[in-house]
């Protein structure tokens, strides 16, 4: 699936969930994601998750990149894309132009078989916990 997270505007922040199916996939999808339609103009974060990921969650997306993805290795950015005078960060003199950064949020695909699971407590454990301490923690009534 695809969010266009509306904290930017529906343009600035993009994220992709897709089946990594072959070595590069995730970092292909955030370029494209990045150059087309949508994500081109005015674009400036694609962040592309695995598809156990609902992109429209942000918490399950900031999870992602922070077990799933290494800064060093695991963003790209891309200069001289195509922004717009409506593009509240590029100077005036410099509109029509910012840049991009693409988040690999996946399991690296050489890693799929080895990649740790998802440590999950089983629905019983949650119900419980839920009803136990779900005001404490959560708030609410």
């Amino acid at each position: 699936g695809v969010w266009c997270h509306e904290a930017g505007g529906g343009r600035m922040f993009n994220i992709v969930s897709i089946k990594n199916s072959y070595p590069g996939h995730s970092r292909q999808a955030g370029m494209i994601t990045s150059q087309c339609h949508a994500g081109a103009y005015l674009g400036r974060y694609v962040i592309v998750v695995d598809d156990d990921i609902d992109p429209s969650n942000t918490f399950d997306v900031l999870w992602a990149i922070a077990s799933r993805s290494e800064p060093t290795e695991s963003i790209e950015i891309i200069r001289s894309c195509w922004s717009g005078p409506l593009d509240p960060r590029i100077p005036e003199d410099r509109k029509g132009l910012n840049s991009r950064a693409i988040i690999d949020a996946c399991r690296p695909y050489q890693w799929r078989k080895k990649f740790p699971p998802v440590a999950e407590s089983s629905p019983e454990l949650k119900a419980r916990t839920l009803k136990k301490w779900g005001t404490t923690i959560f708030g609410g009534k």
